[in-house]
């Protein structure tokens, strides 16, 4: 990846730093680079809350096993992709999230969330409730695994009573959770910044279209081994409907309320440092554009850090 000149950046002895690290699946891998570009600033993080996949680079952050993700990340390609995705009776879900569990699983050594070097929460939304969850305690795997749920592609989570799905829903950029952790400095990153207007705007044609019409297809593929009616009739109208279709639909729907939300949010809570990397492109599952997308996080964190510092000068 490209290398950009860098400034270190000291925070105060006083503040303690923490980070809110938003939603966005594919386009999540950004924060691997902005906390790269965190680390070389000399900024000293004391503590994460984590939504979806915010949930995920977070708690892997926190138990200082990033490298190795990133690592395996880069090597992503649509084998790999596949081979996360565990397809089941598609009734509350598609995907079970086993094998993710797994994936996670083998990047950390901690069991328990509190046993994390750095203090960690992982943000969920109560399905039947609709309260949002901030999980502090208890299993890692099984708090993430809630995190991520996002509803109708993965089964939700049932936990002490709930049933748990993505935490995007009620908190998609989880500043008010790092601030409940007794930080006063906040970093956080916002990967539902201008989503829906870039979708709308530039829809879906000839590569990008084939790529979806593709990521459809592989899914699918995994699909067969679990025979029904539905999926066969799911199948016979996926080919009959030209792209956009219904994971477009639920994704865009999605990507509607975390964004309304985000600005929500972030207009009577605002951090310290907002980092919004420039990815409304990459689709849901383009975990194999790994490295284009952790250089704009980095980037795009060395900007506003930059901004940043020259503030805290100013002053």
């Amino acid at each position: 990846m490209a290398q950009l000149e860098r400034s270190s950046v000291s925070t105060p002895s006083a503040h303690k730093v923490g980070l809110a690290l938003g939603s966005g699946s594919a386009r999540g891998l950004a924060h691997i680079g902005v906390l790269r570009a965190i680390e070389e600033a000399g900024i000293e993080v004391d503590c994460i809350a984590g939504t979806s996949i915010g949930a995920v680079i977070g708690a892997i952050y926190s138990a200082g096993k990033l490298e190795g993700l990133t690592e395996r990340f880069l090597q992503f390609d649509w084998k790999r992709i596949i081979s996360l995705l565990d397809p089941v009776f598609p009734r509350s879900g598609l995907i079970d999230g086993q094998k993710i569990d797994d994936f996670v699983r083998a990047h950390v050594q901690a069991q328990r969330i509190e046993d994390l070097p750095i203090p960690f929460r992982a943000v969920a939304t109560c399905i039947m409730s609709g309260e949002e969850v901030v999980v502090g305690a208890g299993d890692l795997i099984e708090a993430v695994r809630a995190s991520i749920s996002v509803p109708g592609i993965f089964t939700p989570l049932r936990s002490n009573g709930r049933i748990l799905v993505d935490g995007g829903l009620v908190n998609p950029v989880p500043v008010s959770v790092a601030r409940a952790m007794g930080a006063d400095l906040i970093i956080a990153v916002d990967r539902n910044h201008n989503i829906v207007a870039h979708r709308t705007t530039h829809p879906q044609r000839g590569v990008q279209a084939l790529s979806s019409n593709a990521t459809m297809t592989r899914l699918l593929t995994s699909l067969q081994a679990v025979k029904s009616q539905v999926l066969a009739q799911f199948e016979a109208w996926l080919h009959q409907e030209p792209l956009p279709g219904i994971f477009d639909v639920l994704l865009n729907s999605i990507y509607i309320m975390q964004a309304r939300v985000t600005q929500t949010n972030l207009r009577h809570d605002k951090p310290d440092i907002l980092i919004q990397p420039p990815l409304g492109a990459v689709r849901f599952i383009e975990f194999d554009r790994a490295e284009e997308i952790i250089e704009i996080g980095y980037r795009s964190a060395a900007e506003q850090l930059a901004r940043w510092k020259a503030m805290q000068t100013h002053d």
